[in-house]
């Protein structure tokens, strides 16, 4: 359970280094909330993918540690304040 608790959060960072390297304009937030979500998230939905699968498919416990992981960081992604992206909305 610790290892794959640790693999969870390996996940995590991963899935947080994507999305601030390839989507850098789409979060404005901090840095270290996009980190600390991406992590939480992760380490959250592969336990509970873990125990609902009863732990006996490790590999797709880590595959829904991902989804969760970058579901949860598009709730936090602001495409409307990238810069050049999208439509501009005027008031």
């Amino acid at each position: 359970m610790v290892l794959q608790s640790i693999a969870f959060a390996v996940i995590g960072l991963a899935v947080a280094a994507v999305a601030l390297t390839l989507f850098v304009d789409y979060f404005p937030n901090p840095r270290a909330l996009t980190v600390c979500t991406a992590v939480v998230s992760a380490l959250i939905g592969g336990v509970v993918s873990g125990y609902a699968l009863d732990h006996r498919l490790p590999g797709l416990a880590l595959l829904f540690s991902a989804v969760s992981s970058a579901l949860l960081l598009s709730v936090l992604a602001r495409p409307d304040r990238a810069g050049g992206h999208g439509r501009h909305r005027h008031a």
